[in-house]
């Protein structure tokens, strides 16, 4: 008698409506084979961002059709499948993938053109980290132009695309000001940063640093903060060189670029896939550093989305299936 295949089963998280974390929950879903150019990759860290909770927040437009809404958009893990004209993985590869869908799983099906292998510098946690930050960083510098000679100001200097934007100025050649809260200075030094307190006074604060440096060129907002904002756009004399990740309602009335995926930004997907490669060769020599704040199960997605919501977090918060 012949035998009939098994469907391989996974855990997923999903949204089981619009809301806060609480909407959240695991079920079981089926892993299936993998499609022509796919791979199944048997999950050891997903990353945790904050699009991902934005992605069933309450708001107008929802379409309860979506749902349950898989969440996750970047993975590190081991191929376990191949399908058919996969032409660079094989089963037993570790690999790094962005941009997925339904990251937040055991075992996920993706296609092989959004992978890259995993540096071996990394743990599991910090791999899963590394993409999504690192190439809204790339992009943020890339839309402003920063190099060589520029004074760059890096809002959310401790975040985790703020760490990357800091290292990624500093590769670049330019000076960098973060700014951050006092306990996590001594780390932006460690970056080749300049740090900087936000709060009350913070533009004179940066003035008085820019006497030494020379004048901020470039403003890089990680927090969507007015001050951030306002800060920015005193100290920077072309608009055009300020852009926010965060701060997309005063962007337009500002002139300034807004990047990524709020109403009228700039989504750099060109850009910001064309970054992989490069990112995945400066992790594998400890050029660039991702660092994990916390870990939770996969069944904790809730609590891992309580305090992404929170903010300063210092680090990638990571599920581990």
């Amino acid at each position: 008698m012949q035998s009939v295949p098994v469907a391989l089963r996974s855990r997923a998280v999903v949204a089981t409506a619009f809301g806060g974390p609480e909407v959240l929950r695991t079920i079981e879903v089926d892993a299936g084979e993998p499609g022509p150019g796919n791979v199944i990759v048997e999950v050891r860290a997903a990353a945790v961002n904050p699009i991902d909770w934005k992605m069933y927040a309450e708001g107008p437009g929802n379409d309860p059709g979506r749902l349950p809404l898989r969440l996750g958009y970047e993975i590190a893990g081991v191929v376990g499948a191949v399908g058919p004209s996969v032409r660079w993985l094989a089963p037993g590869d570790e690999i790094i993938a962005w941009r997925v869908s339904g990251g937040y799983a055991d075992r996920l099906e993706v296609s092989e053109q959004v992978t890259c292998r995993r540096p071996t510098s990394l743990s599991w946690a910090a791999a899963s980290g590394l993409l999504l930050t690192g190439a809204t960083a790339v992009h943020t510098l890339s839309a402003t132009g920063a190099h060589d000679g520029d004074v760059v100001l890096v809002h959310g200097g401790s975040g985790a695309v703020g760490r990357m934007v800091v290292q990624l100025a500093v590769l670049r050649g330019a000076r960098v000001i973060a700014t951050s809260s006092p306990e996590t200075q001594d780390d932006l030094r460690d970056l080749g940063a300049i740090p900087v307190t936000y709060g009350e006074g913070l533009l004179d604060r940066v003035r008085e640093i820019a006497r030494d440096t020379g004048p901020v060129t470039v403003a890089v907002d990680t927090v969507g903060s007015d001050e951030a904002l306002d800060v920015s756009v005193e100290t920077v004399a072309d608009r055009s060189r300020i852009a926010t990740i965060a701060g997309f309602r005063r962007a337009g009335e500002l002139g300034i670029r807004a990047l990524g995926g709020g109403p009228g930004a700039d989504p750099g997907t060109a850009v910001r896939e064309a970054a992989r490669a490069q990112l995945a060769e400066l992790a594998a020599d400890g050029t660039l550093d991702v660092r994990v704040a916390r870990t939770y199960p996969l069944e904790d997605a809730a609590d891992a989305h309580r305090d992404s919501r929170a903010g300063h977090a210092r680090g990638k918060l990571v599920l581990i299936p």
